[in-house]
């Protein structure tokens, strides 16, 4: 069966924007989140444009390959201006996670309203024996808190935003991780966490 993980570029303090993010603003004020995508002199072989260090490159690719569909929050679509009707992910389909309607969704997206489990079996079938990724902190929680996550991967960054949207969100329950891979690499360390049960 495929896997459901996440991956999230994450700084030290535990945001994964900065400062005021939000439709028409992006990802907020001041984030070097994302540097380490267009650092290296290494081309992404799953996302045209991304040119990242050897050993980003690696890591990056090997989960970027992985993903058959996405399943994102509604505030990781808004703040990503929608993905401009797309995905993400260059060749996964994506499905929003929302409590409310989106008249703004392409018939390239799919709207779910009827909760986390809905959504990730939904995905599943779409990716066609490929994994799920899990788009924001929101979508982890509840993820996390159905017990249907696999694997945690953070791309930290060592910076200290001191603001911005929150990574993690208060769970009902302690969740274990057992640690897999932390590969280190210019402006970033790839830690990459199985989920304990």
């Amino acid at each position: 069966m495929s896997k459901v993980f996440s991956a999230h570029a994450v700084s030290v303090d535990g945001y994964i924007t900065g400062r005021d993010p939000g439709a028409g603003r992006g990802l907020g004020e001041g984030t070097m989140l994302f540097d380490w995508y267009f650092d290296g002199d290494t081309p992404s072989q799953v996302f045209d444009g991304f040119k990242l260090s050897g050993a980003s490159a690696r890591v990056f690719d090997t989960h970027a390959g992985r993903v058959g569909a996405v399943v994102a929050g509604r505030n990781a679509y808004e703040d990503s201006d929608h993905f401009r009707g797309g995905s993400p992910h260059p060749m996964a389909r994506l499905f929003v996670l929302s409590h409310r309607a989106a008249p703004e969704i392409s018939e390239r997206q799919t709207m779910v309203t009827t909760g986390i489990e809905d959504a990730i079996a939904a995905a599943r079938e779409a990716a066609g024996g490929k994994d799920v990724g899990l788009m924001g902190g929101g979508v982890l929680t509840s993820a996390l808190e159905a017990g249907l996550v696999d694997e945690v991967i953070l791309h930290q960054v060592p910076v200290l935003l001191g603001g911005g949207r929150s990574f993690f969100q208060e769970l009902p329950k302690h969740v274990r991780l057992r640690l897999v891979e932390a590969v280190p690499a210019p402006g970033v360390t790839h830690l990459h966490y199985e989920v304990v049960r």
